[in-house]
C-alpha cells in the first residue's frame, strides 16, 4: 500500500474519532426528556448530562493538546479514543444519574484528546496541496457532526432508546482505534526536550472551569444579573486565574502555551473566527431546534431531517474548500462566507412570525449551512499555517477551545436575549387579553417563570386551551416567542458579521504553508 493510501485511510480513522467526540456534544439533547422519565429526576438535574461533557471538554482541551505535543500526537489520540469508548460503555449501562454524569465527564476527557489532536495529526500526515484537501474533509466532518446531533439522536432514541446513543460509539470507536494504530504515523517523540508545565496546566484549567461553569450557572438562572455576587465571583476568578496564567507562562522557558502565537495577527483572527462560529452558528442550532419542536410541532427526528438543510453542506463543501483554499485567498473566502451567513440570518429573522413555516425558513438555513460548510474547513487549514510541528497540537487545541467557549457563551447570551424580549412582550400585552385579573396574574407569572422554552407547554395545555380566553393567551405567547427568536437571530447575524470583519482585518493571505509544516 502506498504512503498516500495509508494517509487517506488514516484520515478516515481520525474523522471517525472527531465525529463521535463532537456529535456527543449535541446528540444527548433529544434524549433528555426520556432520561427525565427513566431516572425520575428533574430536567435541571438531567441537564448536567450535557453540562458535565461541555465543562470537562472545555477545561481539558488545552491540557490534552500540550500532552499530545510532548508525548506523541498519535499515542495520546489512541489513548483518548480508548477512554471515550470505555466511558461510552459505562454511560450506556448507567444505573443512575450520578454514574451517568461522572461517565460523561470521563467521556469528555477522551473527546478532548480526539477533538484537539486530530487536526494536528492530519496537518503532519499530509503535505502541500493535499493538506488543504485533507483538513477540508476533517472540517466538513466537524461541521457535520455538530449540526447532525438532533437527527442522529432523534433516530436512535426513537428506535432503540436513549442508551443506544452511547452504545453506538463502541463499535465505531474500536474500528477507529484499529485504523489509527495501523495507518496513522506518529510524530517525533519530543518528551525528552520538554518539561511539564504543571502551573500552567492548573491555572488554565482553573480559569476555563470558572468561566464555563459561570456561564452554565447563568444559563440556568437567566434572572441573575451579570453583576450578581455569584456571577462576579466565578467570572472574577476566571479573570484572576487567567492573569496569573499569563504571568507564569511569560516567565517560563518551556511554557504550556507559547504566548508568541498571540502576537501573530493571523492566528488571532483565526481564533476570533472560531469564537464567532461557535457563538453565532452552533449555539443558534439550539434555538432553531427548540422552535421546530416546541412551537412548530415537529418531532426530534422530523426536526433533525429538516436541519439537514444546514448540515448537508458540510459534507458537500468540505473537500471543495481544500481545493479552493489552495488556489484562492482563505482570508477573503472566510470573511465572505461569514457575511453570507449574516444574510442568511437576516432572512431567518424576517421569517420569524406567528405563522412561520419551514418553507419560509429553509432559504436562510441553506445560507447558514453554506457558511458553516465553508468556514469550518478553511479555519482548520489556515490555523495550521506557519505553526511548528512541536506546537501543532496546541494550535489545534486553542482553535477548538475558542470554538467551544463560543458555543457556551453563545447559548447563554442568546438565551438572555430571547428571555428578555419574550418577557417584555408578555408584560406589555398580557393585560390586553379579556380575562379575569386573578387568572391573568397567575398565568402571566407562570409563563414568565417557565421562560420561552417551556412557556409553550403551559399556553397549549389542555386546561388552558379549553378556557374562553385560551386562544388569545396562546397567540400572545406565540408572538412573544416569535419576537424573542427574531431577536436571537439578529444577534447571531451580528456575531457572524463581526467575525467577518475581524477576519478581513486580522487574517493574512498565505498561499502555502511554511517550511515549519513541511
Amino acid at each position: 500500500m502506498t504512503k498516500s493510501s495509508r494517509n487517506w485511510i488514516g484520515l478516515a480513522a481520525l474523522s471517525l474519532g472527531v465525529f463521535m467526540a463532537l456529535l456527543d456534544v449535541t446528540i444527548v439533547n433529544v434524549a433528555l426528556p426520556t432520561m427525565v422519565r427513566d431516572f425520575n429526576e428533574s430536567f435541571n438535574n438531567v441537564q448536567w448530562v450535557l453540562n458535565a461533557y461541555s465543562l470537562v471538554l472545555g477545561v481539558t482541551l488545552l491540557i490534552v493538546s500540550k500532552i499530545g505535543d510532548m508525548y506523541g500526537l498519535k499515542r495520546i489520540f489512541v489513548l483518548s479514543l480508548a477512554v471515550f469508548v470505555l466511558a461510552s460503555a459505562v454511560n450506556g449501562m448507567a444505573p443512575n444519574l450520578l454514574v451517568l454524569d461522572i461517565g460523561r465527564g470521563v467521556q469528555a476527557l477522551g473527546g478532548a484528546g480526539m477533538n484537539a489532536l486530530a487536526m494536528a495529526l492530519v496537518a503532519v500526515s499530509f503535505k502541500g496541496s493535499k493538506r488543504g484537501v485533507a483538513l477540508g474533509i476533517l472540517g466538513s466532518v466537524i461541521g457535520l457532526s455538530s449540526a447532525s446531533g438532533p437527527l442522529v439522536g432523534g433516530y436512535l432514541v426513537a428506535q432503540f432508546g436513549w442508551r443506544s446513543i452511547f452504545y453506538v460509539n463502541i463499535p465505531i470507536g474500536v474500528i477507529a482505534i484499529i485504523l489509527t494504530m495501523i495507518y496513522v504515523d506518529e510524530v517525533p517523540d519530543l518528551s525528552r526536550n520538554h518539561k511539564i508545565d504543571f502551573a500552567g496546566m492548573a491555572l488554565s484549567a482553573g480559569s476555563l472551569f470558572a468561566l464555563i461553569y459561570g456561564l452554565i450557572l447563568k444559563e440556568s438562572h437567566l434572572n441573575w444579573s451579570w453583576t450578581s455576587p455569584q456571577m462576579l465571583g466565578w467570572f472574577g476568578a476566571a479573570v484572576l486565574l487567567f492573569v496569573l496564567f499569563i504571568v507564569v507562562e511569560s516567565k517560563l522557558k518551556q511554557p504550556m502555551v507559547n504566548l508568541e502565537m498571540f502576537k501573530n495577527p493571523h492566528f488571532v483572527g483565526t481564533v476570533i473566527v472560531a469564537l464567532a462560529l461557535g457563538a453565532g452558528i452552533y449555539s443558534y442550532n439550539t434555538y432553531l431546534t427548540a422552535l421546530m419542536q416546541n412551537y412548530m410541532g415537529y418531532s426530534a427526528l422530523q426536526a433533525g431531517v429538516r436541519q439537514l438543510t444546514i448540515s448537508i453542506w458540510s459534507l458537500i463543501l468540505g473537500p471543495l474548500t481544500g481545493y479552493l483554499g489552495n488556489r484562492y485567498s482563505k482570508k477573503w473566502m472566510i470573511s465572505g462566507s461569514l457575511f453570507l451567513g449574516g444574510i442568511g440570518f437576516l432572512m431567518l429573522a424576517n421569517a420569524m412570525t406567528v405563522k412561520v413555516s419551514f418553507a419560509e425558513l429553509w432559504p436562510g438555513m441553506i445560507l447558514m449551512g453554506i457558511t458553516n460548510g465553508l468556514v469550518n474547513p478553511l479555519l482548520n487549514s489556515t490555523g495550521m499555517e506557519g505553526v511548528a510541528v512541536s506546537e501543532m497540537g496546541m494550535a489545534s487545541g486553542l482553535i477548538n477551545v475558542f470554538r467551544q467557549i463560543g458555543v457556551t457563551l453563545g447559548i447563554v447570551s442568546l438565551g438572555l436575549v430571547q428571555n428578555n424580549v419574550y418577557e417584555k412582550y408578555l408584560t406589555a400585552h398580557f393585560d390586553q387579553i379579556n380575562m379575569p385579573k386573578a387568572a391573568a396574574t397567575g398565568i402571566h407569572k407562570a409563563l414568565v417563570s417557565a421562560g420561552p422554552f417551556s412557556g409553550h407547554n403551559i399556553a397549549f395545555s389542555t386546561r388552558l386551551s379549553q378556557m374562553p380566553f385560551g386562544h388569545a393567551v396562546q397567540q400572545t405567547v406565540w408572538q412573544a416567542y416569535a419576537n424573542g427568536t427574531r431577536a436571537v437571530t439578529l444577534t447571531s447575524a451580528g456575531i457572524v458579521v463581526i467575525g467577518a470583519i475581524c477576519a478581513a482585518i486580522f487574517m493574512r493571505n498565505r498561499r502555502a504553508s511554511t517550511e515549519e509544516l513541511d
